[in-house]
């Protein structure tokens, strides 16, 4: 499909990366100091675990992040980091969609309640379904030029 001055895959390609750079404004606004070393971002959302609505939310949350809380802050930090590179590369695009999904999925869930929070997390879900159903990764990234995902 020509559109416009780019072809369809490439303004998929161009949806990609914008999403890949969203992830990695995500990564680099946080205070990692304050993660890694007070637990600030943990802390937070146990915070907002603890007066959710749901209780399944309260009781994942204290079974998987609260016993491991140093872990879980890296695991949150880094795969922001990890989305954001695999999408603006185009390098395992498919894998760094569905975790950019499922992240994104966790973040709508335990922030339920925060609708500014949920405009965000809503926009960055459906572009990554956008971009996976469209096979955004044929155009401009690693996985073509390595022949990956064909």
């Amino acid at each position: 499909m020509q559109t416009f001055w780019l072809t369809g895959a490439e303004w998929l390609a161009v949806l990609r990366i914008g999403l890949g750079l969203w992830w990695l404004e995500s990564w680099r606004h946080k205070d990692r100091k304050g993660w890694f070393e007070r637990g600030t971002g943990i802390a937070w959302a146990a915070d907002v675990a603890a007066k959710h609505r749901w209780t399944a939310v309260r009781s994942g949350f204290d079974r998987v992040v609260a016993p491991r809380p140093r872990v879980m802050a890296y695991v949150v930090v880094y795969a922001e980091l990890a989305l954001g590179l695999g999408l603006v590369t185009g390098f395992l695009t498919p894998v760094a969609l569905v975790g950019g999904l499922v992240l994104n999925l966790l973040y709508l869930v335990l922030m339920i309640h925060d609708w500014a929070e949920q405009g965000q997390n809503a926009m960055m879900a459906l572009i990554s379904l956008v971009a996976l159903f469209a096979v955004s990764w044929q155009t401009w990234s690693l996985d073509s030029a390595l022949g990956l995902f064909r």
